[in-house]
């Protein structure tokens, strides 16, 4: 398989395990990250790189989660470029230190084109333009609101609040992600009503390739599990499983998926 030139993930959800999977965790994705700085690939993250990340500015606080993860970031992003950091609904609550890192930051979505591809990135847990029927959930949208968390932070220390968005991510996380019809759907309308050839999100954990009449939609699933990942050369996306030991992707076999 060809060397790509641009690798896209989600879903790594570093923080959420015991210390055995977190080590191999980070184990591959540095791997991954050291590919790509030795190959000069571009790095698109897709959200919840964290399991329940929050910085607490005035406190000057951010959470003891994988320095050896951000420490091969930072290199990525002083030596190849700035690797793109689109913040799910589990590592949202960001206030500049992803920045500091030489991070391109950005909280709902991203639509690049590469080649002769019009590509939208997003997590998966909000909306593109005015979609009605899939909008942001509710308490998603409380999260992210700048009263909410300026009262959170105003109540909580740092410690306690981090502990609360820990017992709120191990509820959702563990929620069974079986259907794949509402982002397919959504993605699906997004092909239809724009000039977007190619969708790519995480958030529901089903990686899967879906082929539209006006397009392609690819879920990234998780890298914690799966180790897939998407990846792009010669103006073709692929889903694929990055194999860290050999230091190559494979081609990624899907389940059949339910809608």
């Amino acid at each position: 398989m060809a060397k790509p030139t641009h690798v896209f993930l989600s879903d790594v959800h570093l923080g959420a395990f015991s210390s055995d999977i977190e080590k191999s965790n980070e184990k591959d994705l540095i791997a991954l990250i050291e590919y790509c700085i030795t190959n000069k690939a571009g790095i698109y993250v897709l959200g919840d790189l964290f399991d329940y990340w929050m910085e607490f500015p005035k406190k000057e606080f951010v959470p003891d989660l994988s320095a050896s993860v951000l420490d091969a970031f930072r290199k990525y992003n002083q030596s190849v470029r700035k690797a793109l950091y689109i913040t799910g609904n589990h590592d949202n609550w960001t206030f500049g230190y992803f920045d500091s890192l030489g991070f391109d930051v950005e909280q709902d979505y991203r639509v690049v084109e590469i080649g002769t591809n019009k590509i939208l990135l997003m997590h998966g847990d909000g909306t593109f333009g005015k979609r009605d029927d899939f909008i942001r959930p509710f308490f998603h949208s409380l999260l992210r609101n700048s009263l909410f968390i300026k009262v959170f932070q105003a109540v909580l220390p740092p410690k306690s609040g981090l502990s609360v968005m820990k017992w709120f991510s191990d509820i959702t996380r563990n929620r069974n992600h079986k259907n794949p019809a509402p982002l397919n759907n959504h993605a699906r309308h997004i092909l239809e009503s724009t000039d977007i050839n190619w969708v790519i999100m995480g958030h529901d954990h089903l990686p899967r390739l879906e082929t539209f009449e006006q397009g392609s939609y690819i879920n990234l699933g998780t890298f914690f599990t799966d180790r897939t990942v998407a990846i792009y050369n010669n103006n073709e996306l692929k889903l694929v499983k990055w194999m860290a030991s050999s230091k190559e992707f494979v081609p990624f076999k899907e389940s059949k998926l339910k809608e």
